[in-house]
């Protein structure tokens, strides 16, 4: 890692400003969309692990908490107040195993994640370029006369 830290370049410290302040604007502008519908960025980070997760059971409380990089009991207690909003709902499996407890979303909750979710795609499409520009950047410039 040493020997690439050494041929980093104006331009890239420059990129990685770029990208960080655009990242902190996403994160600030995506809070304030979770707040017109009436929720915190941690509502909304819960309602996306929920309807993303690859098993169509529902996370459990524990992916929840990898997915959010927090604690289980943290997790709980998100979960409890979104449950007590009517976006989310508990379940247990019929005869496995009964402590094993999966989220679903809600009709409500399907609903403010597909409003929320529409406006955070249009915004990634409109970054795209500046992260295109990170994983993809342009030549130096030669100066005139080299080859």
């Amino acid at each position: 890692m040493g020997r690439q830290a050494e041929r980093l370049t104006e331009r890239d410290y420059a990129n990685l400003l770029s990208f960080r302040v655009g990242l902190r604007r996403f994160l600030r502008w995506s809070e304030q969309q979770a707040a017109r519908v009436g929720l915190t960025a941690t509502q909304h980070q819960l309602l996306l692990a929920i309807r993303g997760h690859a098993d169509s059971r529902g996370p459990t409380i524990g992916e929840v908490a990898d997915y959010l990089c927090t604690r289980h009991h943290s997790a709980v207690q998100l979960a409890d107040r979104v449950e007590l909003l009517g976006l989310i709902c508990r379940t247990r499996e019929e005869g496995g195993d009964r402590r094993e407890v999966r989220l679903a979303l809600t009709q409500a909750g399907l609903a403010k994640l597909a409003l929320l979710s529409a406006a955070h795609l249009e915004e990634l499409r409109r970054l795209a370029p500046l992260i295109n520009t990170l994983v993809h950047p342009a030549p130096a410039a030669r100066p005139a006369g080299s080859r």
